[in-house]
């Protein structure tokens, strides 16, 4: 009877281990990252894009803003209660700012957290990607380049068994690699030349893609090795969701960029079981309960959420 039973448990433990693995969060948050305002008013001392929340939203998460100046216990607890967190594009120092500081105690409880087998998904955009550089090599190694306002085709490295491409369709892989649909909007990159002579960067991160602006090769979109960290250069967001610059693409192909993009980094998340302690807690620190305002015609962004 005993040998009955241990085969049938046996035979029973491939289906119930596959099930665990593929368990998923049907109700993912995800921490979008606020950031200074320039010139700060009353009330209006930070700032998240629209775009960011779209963004994540679109493919199915609801978003919490991560806001600055905060206590290392406060941040402690929602990095417990959400499931991942973006670190947005901007113009601040990713050396010494509110931003830089939430920032690393995110990054650092992340790679504890998934040390541990606490799956927990990061993401940087644009500056956000240029401070995971920062928080990784702990130097300031990034070049001048003009990538300002220009939209380029991604010339992919090592994408073809990457987790951030694997799903996207072969058709929009080969649109991305030959079509402007990767919008860049900064003045600072990581050159290829500093990542393969940085080994902290080369044994953490794997490139996915390179640009040039014509002088500097850069680093335009990679992943970690061992880690859910993923950055890219460029802004996935802005194709489906900003439209005051013309450098914006704006195709078919470009908006389902976005979205593919999203899809990944929200699939992330659901890996993730953080919770909020209280549906009250949840509640009050959600996203909904501030109102976007229009910013199109004196910003980059349409919409803008002001804390």
């Amino acid at each position: 009877m005993f040998l009955l039973l241990l085969c049938v448990f046996l035979s029973c433990l491939p289906f119930y281990l596959s099930a665990q693995t593929d368990r998923q969060n049907e109700r993912p948050i995800i921490g979008v990252l606020a950031q200074d305002v320039y010139l700060p008013q009353p009330n209006e001392t930070a700032y998240i894009a629209a775009s960011y929340v779209k963004f994540l939203e679109s493919a199915g998460a609801r978003v919490v803003p991560v806001m600055i100046n905060q206590t290392l216990e406060e941040y402690k607890t929602l990095f417990n209660s959400i499931n991942g967190i973006l670190y947005p594009g901007g113009g601040v120092s990713i050396i010494s700012s509110g931003y830089e500081r939430a920032a690393k105690i995110f990054y650092e409880l992340a790679i504890e957290a998934n040390k541990r087998g606490d799956y927990f998904p990061v993401w940087g955009t644009c500056l956000g990607f240029e401070q995971l550089m920062y928080l990784t090599s702990k130097k300031t190694i990034l070049a001048y380049t003009n990538t300002s306002g220009v939209a380029l085709p991604l010339n992919f490295t090592n994408a073809e068994d990457s987790r951030m491409f694997k799903g996207f369709p072969a058709q929009l892989m080969k649109d991305l690699a030959s079509e402007p649909l990767t919008v860049n909007s900064h003045k600072w990159s990581l050159g290829m030349l500093t990542y393969n002579t940085n080994e902290e960067l080369k044994k953490f991160y794997k490139v996915l893609s390179v640009n040039t602006d014509g002088n500097v090769e850069f680093v335009s979109t990679v992943e970690a090795y061992d880690y859910p960290i993923y950055g890219t250069q460029w802004h996935p967001e802005k194709n489906a969701f900003e439209w005051t610059r013309p450098s914006i693409p704006h195709s078919p192909s470009a908006v389902k960029t976005t979205f593919y993009m999203a899809e990944f980094f929200v699939n992330e998340a659901r890996k993730n079981f953080h919770k909020f302690e209280t549906e009250e807690g949840e509640s009050k620190a959600l996203i909904y309960n501030y109102n976007p305002v229009y910013t199109g015609t004196k910003s980059a962004f349409e919409q803008t959420y002001f804390f």
